[in-house]
């Protein structure tokens, strides 16, 4: 059987960052995890992918960093989501609704007059 792990589009790790930071302040790590949880283990963003969009992220000032201490007390970068960030969450999840209620009309089933069309 196939991986069940789902390739993620462009533009979708900033998206499930965003949301994730809109909660609470967290590491990378921590971002990673919640974001496997809450999708049951289907999505999982790897390191490579995570810490690049984190930094562009930061460099278009939607997100601030400060070191602090991690959970097993090591050194770790805590990010969390500014107004700027709030207000690229609503755009992107408006966006984000958009184009899955346009996948979903697709998917459909047609009903028997449509198909007789």
């Amino acid at each position: 059987m196939a991986d069940e792990r789902e390739a993620l589009l462009p533009g979708t790790i900033e998206l499930l960052v965003l949301k994730t930071l809109s909660l609470e302040r967290l590491h990378g790590y921590a971002i990673v995890r919640e974001i496997q949880r809450k999708s049951a283990e289907v999505l999982v963003i790897e390191e490579g992918s995570l810490y690049p969009a984190l930094h562009r992220m930061e460099r278009r000032g939607w997100i601030d960093a400060e070191w602090g201490a991690s959970e097993s007390n090591r050194r770790a970068k805590y990010y969390s989501l500014t107004k700027s960030g709030r207000a690229e969450l609503k755009a992107r999840s408006a966006s984000w609704q958009r184009f899955s209620d346009a996948i979903a009309q697709v998917l459909e089933p047609r009903s028997p007059a449509a198909e007789a069309r």
